[in-house]
């Protein structure tokens, strides 16, 4: 199999750093919530899905724009500059609100950039590469959800727990991502001189076909299974594990799926994308069920690397998915959509993943996150039966 395209890996080191920054600020905000602010379970769960579902309604125009345009580089620049600049609010926020003003900030520049991003990687690869390609660069963005809870835990050591001083630090690798996308990320010619560009519209979406709806809704069943990975960090506070060692949580998941999420993507082009779906839903199944069950750190990090498995096997593989479905016209479109619908799911789990730890505790958020695991399996054998 030939490399991937450069372009998908300067992508990917792009993807390496900002993730580096924001998971480093992602392992110490639920803290800063609940220990510093005062925040309450449900107003964790309010923040997260507020800023997901805001970054996934932006994925939509911003994935229209870049059809309409046929370019895809100055909206993924405008959302990768965009959430580096939100990153000093978080170090300066004193109440919830401010939080969730930094959060909001941070998950547009996301939601610009996200789905011109998926699609300028599909521009650049051809079809029998694509699971590689999405499975490289999502290797790498995990690769930096790796290294940003474990600087945060050494600085947290180093810093003596002062969360705001640890947070000024995640500035940096946010700049170093946009200077590596200004001048290594190239951007090929969509459209002939003199053509003209298409409109947005929405109604042509129903042009997609069965099979992008599918996928769509099989995302969405899977992010209401998912929810925040910000009450992984809480049930570790929970359990007792240390102040300073909590990020820890994002570290062990982000092993794991920087070491599934690129051989997955090239099983997914060797034609074991059905296999690797129904493990990555059984994975979360397990997840959910063992850290509801065993209220214990050791069970908690079984499961934390089946939920880092989870990821790595479906992650990649549904961006793949998205890319084969759509016409490459309505390629960024479809991408938005997608996106959308997954953050509107994000934000109801967030918020009654909150809700049911606050009324019935921990467990029950987590069984609820498995119903729904189980509900998605069963669609998908439905749709096999169907298929």
């Amino acid at each position: 199999m030939s490399a991937v395209p450069r372009t998908v890996v300067a992508l990917g080191a792009v993807s390496l750093f900002m993730d580096l920054s924001s998971e480093l600020v992602h392992g110490l905000l639920p803290l800063l919530l609940t220990t510093v602010l005062g925040a309450s379970m449900v107003a964790v769960g309010i923040v997260e899905g507020i800023a997901e579902a805001t970054a996934s309604i932006v994925k939509v125009f911003s994935g229209a724009l870049s059809d309409r345009f046929a370019r895809r580089k100055p909206l993924v620049l405008v959302g990768y500059a965009l959430a580096a600049l939100s990153k000093p609010l978080f170090p300066l926020a004193t109440s919830v609100p401010l939080v969730l003003v930094a959060r909001f900030a941070d998950r547009v520049g996301k939601g610009v950039r996200g789905a011109p991003r998926d699609a300028l990687i599909a521009d650049v690869t051809p079809p029998g590469q694509r699971g590689a390609a999405y499975g490289l660069r999502q290797a790498l963005d995990t690769a930096g959800a790796v290294l940003g809870p474990l600087a945060a835990v050494g600085l947290m050591l180093v810093l003596a727990g002062d969360i705001r001083q640890v947070l000024w630090v995640a500035v940096l690798p946010a700049i170093a991502a946009v200077a590596v996308l200004v001048l290594y990320v190239k951007e090929p010619a969509r459209r002939a001189a003199g053509e003209r560009a298409p409109r947005i519209a929405f109604a042509s979406l129903g042009s997609l076909g069965r099979r992008y709806w599918t996928i769509v809704a099989l995302g969405a069943v899977l992010t209401l299974a998912r929810f925040s990975e910000a009450f992984l960090v809480l049930r570790a506070h929970e359990l007792g594990l240390a102040l300073a060692l909590v990020p820890l949580v994002l570290v062990l998941m982000n092993l794991v799926y920087t070491a599934v999420a690129y051989p997955a993507g090239v099983a997914a082009d060797r034609g074991h994308r059905r296999a690797l779906l129904l493990c990555g839903i059984a994975a979360l199944i397990a997840a959910d069920l063992v850290i509801a069950a065993w209220p214990s750190v050791a069970a908690l990090a079984v499961g934390i690397v089946l939920w880092g498995a989870h990821m790595g096997l479906t992650q990649g593989l549904l961006s793949a998915l998205v890319a084969d479905a759509a016409p490459v016209q309505l390629r960024g479109t479809a991408f938005g959509v997608f996106h959308l619908v997954s953050g509107a799911a994000l934000l109801v789990a967030s918020v009654l993943a909150g809700w049911l730890w606050s009324a019935l505790g921990a467990s029950a958020t987590f069984y609820a996150g498995a119903a729904f695991c189980a509900l998605a399996l069963a669609g998908l054998a439905i749709a096999a039966r169907q298929g």
